[in-house]
C-alpha cells in the first residue's frame, strides 16, 4: 500500500510585515497570522478554493517561492524573470519539512506559462524532451499542461499548481485527474488553487476552502463553493440570468 507523500508538513507565516499592506492585508493571510501562525498542508494531494480575491492564488506563489521555485514557475533550475510581480508573502515564510525531501518540484502557474514554456526552449533541446520531445509553442495551451503531468511530473515529487483549468477542457480536466491520482499513488505531494469543480472530485484529496472574512475550512466534495454554485446554476439558469441579464 502507497503512503501518501507530505514533503511539507506546515507553512509557517512570520510576523513584522507592514499588515496594512498587499498581501498582508489579505483576511486569509491576517486570519493565519493572528492564529495559529501556520497552515497545515496534508499528505496527498490538496486544493484550495475561494472567490477571485480570496488569496488562493497569493499562497499557492508564496509557497513555491519558500520551497525555492521561481515565481514565474518552472523548476528550482529555473531562475528566469519577465517581470517582477509576485508579492512580498514568500520572504515572510517557512517551510516545516518532512523526514524526506522530494526528488523533483515544479510550480505550474498558468498566466506565466507561456513565459517558462519560452524558457525551456531557451534552455535546448534536453529540457524540451522532458515535457515530451515536443515544445510548448507547438502544442495547444490545454495539451501543453497534460503533456507537463505527463512527462515532467516524476514521483517523489513537490508540485504546486495555479489554476491548471483555466487551460483546459472538461475533458482535460479530466486527463488532468487521471494524472493527479497516478502521481499521488507514487509518492507524490501536490497542492493546487482552483475553481474547477471536476478536478476537485479528484478521490482522496484534501479541500480547504478560504471563506470572506479569511477562516480556512476542511470542506467535502459537495459543500465546495464551486462544486454548489455550479450545481445551482445548471439545475436552473434561468434563475441567475434573470439578475444577471436586466
Amino acid at each position: 500500500m502507497t503512503t501518501r507523500a507530505q514533503f511539507i508538513r506546515e507553512v509557517r507565516f512570520g510576523k513584522g510585515a507592514d499588515a496594512d499592506e498587499y498581501p498582508f492585508d489579505l483576511p486569509v493571510v491576517r486570519r493565519i497570522v493572528e492564529g495559529a501562525g501556520s497552515l497545515r498542508i496534508p499528505p496527498g494531494v490538496t486544493f484550495l478554493v475561494g472567490e477571485n480575491g480570496s488569496g488562493k492564488s497569493t499562497l499557492i506563489e508564496a509557497i513555491a517561492v519558500a520551497a525555492g521555485l521561481n515565481p514565474e514557475g518552472g523548476s528550482q533550475n529555473y531562475r528566469f524573470e519577465t517581470r517582477s510581480t509576485e508579492s512580498q508573502l514568500g520572504e515572510h515564510l517557512s517551510l516545516t519539512w518532512g523526514v524526506t525531501k522530494p526528488r523533483s518540484r515544479f510550480f505550474l502557474r498558468a498566466e506565466s506559462y507561456y513565459n517558462v514554456a519560452t524558457e525551456t526552449e531557451r534552455l535546448g533541446p534536453e529540457q524540451v524532451a522532458t515535457l515530451g520531445g515536443v515544445s510548448a509553442h507547438e502544442r495547444s495551451h490545454g495539451e501543453s499542461f497534460v503533456d507537463l503531468l505527463k512527462h515532467r511530473f516524476s514521483p517523489n515529487g513537490l508540485y504546486l499548481l495555479d489554476e491548471p483549468e483555466a487551460a483546459l477542457s472538461p475533458n482535460g480536466c479530466m486527463a488532468v485527474i487521471a494524472h493527479l491520482a497516478h502521481l499521488a499513488k507514487r509518492g507524490c505531494q501536490i497542492l493546487v488553487a482552483t475553481h474547477s469543480p471536476i478536478l476537485l472530485a479528484l478521490p482522496g484529496a484534501t479541500i480547504y476552502e478560504i471563506l470572506e472574512d479569511g477562516t480556512i475550512d476542511l470542506v467535502v466534495y459537495d459543500d465546495a463553493l464551486p462544486v454548489r454554485l455550479t450545481r445551482d446554476f445548471l439545475a436552473d439558469p434561468d434563475r441567475y440570468l434573470r439578475h444577471l441579464i436586466d
